[in-house]
């Protein structure tokens, strides 16, 4: 399994599979069409949700099969529609779609100086700074705590990597599994804006390669939006406590977010 998308081939591909996908999760009774019994694949049929958006089978087949075709907003609002998307997967489905700007695969800028200081600045509450592939650009000493081996590799530090890959983070995130598929959801998203950019594709092929729960929720295709909430985590060495987290996106570079945290009392 590989998460490589080399441009709009690779683009198509991923817009298959997560119609694919989409499709599959929902049955025939949500839609009040007949559930039979003798059905090969779970979810609807192609000829199913192609008559629920009102298009034709043999062109929605070709759609999920990645065929370079063309599509319209108004298509892709029916598909939508009967798929039931929310308005982050919409959202996603339309850029898969080349229906919304896309960033290029091109070398991001360097952080400068006196934001990645910012962290340092909220000292004593953790806080640091993350890409939108969840490197980690800036970060204080209370986060360096609350994440013991975040920090301190020979290589960028990554959030993503952290939480599926070290030890430690099943022990500080007391709500391990929820708080995963939540991150790998927001990669995912993010990724799709970013057909082909190897900063996407080395850091998903290492974390497929690495976990077993990658491997399983990866195809599963949920995309989720940034946000701020609450968590519990377990700092080391500590009792359990529930941090409310803030996230703030940079105003000219908003895939990079400033996160803080604040320990209740």
């Amino acid at each position: 399994m590989t998460a490589t998308m080399p441009g709009s081939a690779g683009r198509r591909r991923e817009l298959g599979a997560f119609l694919r996908s989409r499709r599959e999760r929902i049955t025939p009774g949500e839609v009040g069409l007949p559930d039979t019994a003798r059905r090969r694949t779970p979810g609807l049929r192609r000829e199913e949700l192609a008559l629920l958006a009102g298009i034709s089978a043999t062109w929605y087949t070709y759609l999920e099969q990645g065929r370079d075709i063309r599509v319209s907003d108004q298509v892709l609002d029916a598909l939508a529609a009967a798929l039931r998307l929310d308005p982050q997967e919409r959202g996603h489905l339309f850029e898969l779609a080349g229906h919304a700007p896309a960033a290029g695969t091109a070398e991001p800028e360097p952080l400068a100086a006196e934001v990645a200081a910012i962290p340092l600045l909220l000292q004593p509450n953790p806080a640091h700074i993350i890409d939108g592939n969840y490197d980690v650009l800036g970060y204080n000493q209370a986060a360096d705590e609350l994440f013991p081996g975040l920090t301190g590799a020979d290589r960028t530090p990554n959030f993503a990597r952290w939480v599926f890959l070290e030890p430690a983070a099943r022990d500080v995130l007391v709500d391990w599994e929820p708080e995963a598929r939540g991150l790998l959801a927001r990669l995912r998203t993010l990724a799709g804006r970013h057909p082909g950019d190897p900063r996407y594709t080395r850091l998903v092929d290492e974390l497929l390669a690495g976990s077993p729960e990658v491997r399983d929720w990866w195809p599963q295709y949920d995309v989720q939006a940034r946000r701020s909430g609450r968590k519990r985590l377990r700092p080391p060495g500590r009792a359990v406590a529930e941090y409310a987290f803030t996230a703030f996106h940079l105003a000219e570079q908003p895939e990079r977010t400033l996160v803080i945290y604040n320990p209740g009392p």
